[in-house]
């Protein structure tokens, strides 16, 4: 059960993200939930590999490369779930932070209920 609530946690935050801001588009609520799917497993079979293979560039960054890691995911994600768009990596790098501080936030509060 908990993992559908985090699901659906992240595809409302993956929609409102993407209405917020200008640069990144998504058709519809659907779309988000295929999404948050797609990022999930991106970020549980690609983001350790490439944690791995960056770390001399992630240490000397002082951790801040893994936010260009995360706006990669986020630009791969758009190339392979039809119907979200990202404009650039930029727009990418904004969605991924904004996508990490509300996921973190309401993680949290739905934890200490």
């Amino acid at each position: 059960m908990e993992i559908i609530v985090n699901w659906v946690i992240s595809s409302l935050v993956i929609f409102s993200a993407a209405y917020l801001i200008p640069g990144v588009h998504i058709e519809d609520f659907f779309t988000a939930f295929v999404l948050a799917i797609v990022l999930g497993i991106i970020n549980a079979v690609i983001k350790p590999f490439l944690i791995i293979f960056t770390l001399p560039i992630n240490i000397l960054s002082l951790g801040l490369f893994t936010l260009v890691i995360n706006a990669l995911l986020i630009l791969l994600a758009s190339k392979i779930v039809p119907g979200f768009r990202v404009d650039s990596f930029w727009w990418a790098l904004l969605f991924s932070i904004v996508l990490s501080v509300i996921n973190s936030f309401l993680n949290n509060v739905v934890k200490r209920k």
